[in-house]
């Protein structure tokens, strides 16, 4: 669980304009009851537009793309992200970019509750918000005449990373069990687990003193209940969270190609997202590993004196050293490069 990230905003930086670039980036809202969404849209585009660095901030390198830039002519698969707990999706610009130039609309909700300056544990739980965020921006998308004219609406894709990787289990078909849940964490007590054990939450980005969250008293009909949107056509789940409570069931109906990776390898990828049995349970399973990578590898790369700037402010997870054997950018390539090969090979999209 990223909650560091809860004190850190993620922002669109503007810089001078001294590239050309292949990525549009725009911001839009997606109205919801008593949940309006902001989004980020990258997508494939000419010259033109406003050059900027889209999450970068003082620890975290942004990435190229320009706002506003005109659309390339086309009709393209449309990925959703889904960002890690206490986490932002700016903070996915790195893969997202690279997916736009390769010929995919990318867009992903910062998910009220589990965005960085907003992020409770009582609100973690609660992936049914999350998969209706995700089903929402599906639905504006393909209705508004802004961006239905570059959709192809038979091609979609989610991407998640952490919590927003159970987020994409949930609404490809995963369902997950409260007491198998609530069990893990009786006898884990790291990772999603120590956060749930309370003390500190973020509201409108300063922390507040909070609560133990009990899981058994969530509400389990809907914890429980199934998120599947059938518009879903292939998943990447990148280290996802409650990979300890899905039905075994509910995984062996999944009919899409499920496309997990974990971070690190076999002796050191977390108990809370290790899924090697995960993809043997679903029948289109793939799994891979990112050998010399961590948890943390998958945040953007860091600003020099970004380690420095979290040490004087008592961050004390290695965000920046983040004990990886190999460079973040290294690392990143590599990912994306699983991410973008099994969205062309399911979803055709042109390179």
């Amino acid at each position: 669980m990223l909650q560091f990230l809860s004190t850190i905003p993620m922002v669109v930086g503007f810089v001078s304009a001294c590239f050309a670039s292949e990525v549009g980036v725009r911001e839009i809202t997606v109205a919801q009851p008593d949940r309006d969404l902001a989004v980020t849209v990258w997508y494939p585009a000419t010259a033109g537009g406003k050059p900027v660095l889209t999450g970068d901030n003082k620890i975290f390198k942004g990435a190229e793309a320009a706002t506003d830039a005109p659309p390339l002519p086309g009709r393209f698969p449309l990925v959703l992200l889904s960002h890690g707990s206490g986490g932002r999706v700016e903070a996915m610009s790195w893969l997202a970019t690279e997916l736009a130039k390769a010929g995919f609309v990318v867009a992903g909700p910062n998910h009220p509750g589990t965005t960085s300056g907003n992020s409770t544990p009582a609100a973690t739980p609660k992936l049914w918000q999350r998969t209706g965020d995700l089903s929402a921006v599906i639905d504006s998308m393909t209705k508004d005449a802004s961006w239905n004219g570059l959709l192809d609406a038979d091609r979609i894709a989610i991407v998640g990373f952490s919590l927003g990787g159970a987020a994409a289990m949930e609404i490809s078909g995963a369902r997950a069990n409260l007491e198998a849940y609530a069990s893990y964490c009786d006898s884990y007590g790291k990772w999603d687990c120590a956060w749930y054990a309370g003390g500190q939450g973020y509201v409108n980005d300063e922390p507040v003193k909070v609560d133990k969250v009990d899981l058994r008293t969530v509400d389990k009909a809907r914890f429980e209940q199934s998120n599947l949107d059938h518009r879903i056509q292939t998943a990447v789940l990148v280290d996802p969270g409650l990979a300890q409570a899905y039905d075994e069931q509910s995984l062996k109906e999944i009919g899409i190609p499920m496309h997990f990776i974990n971070l690190g390898s076999a002796e050191t990828i977390p108990l809370a997202v290790i899924s090697d049995r995960l993809a043997k349970l679903t029948p289109k399973g793939t799994y891979a590993t990112v050998a010399g990578a961590t948890h943390f590898s998958f945040l953007p790369e860091c600003k020099e004196g970004g380690a420095e700037f979290l040490k004087s402010v008592g961050e004390i997870d290695p965000i920046c050293a983040d004990e990886g054997s190999r460079p973040r950018a290294e690392l990143h390539a590599e990912i994306t490069g699983l991410v973008k090969g099994a969205l062309i090979r399911d979803l055709k999209a042109s390179k």
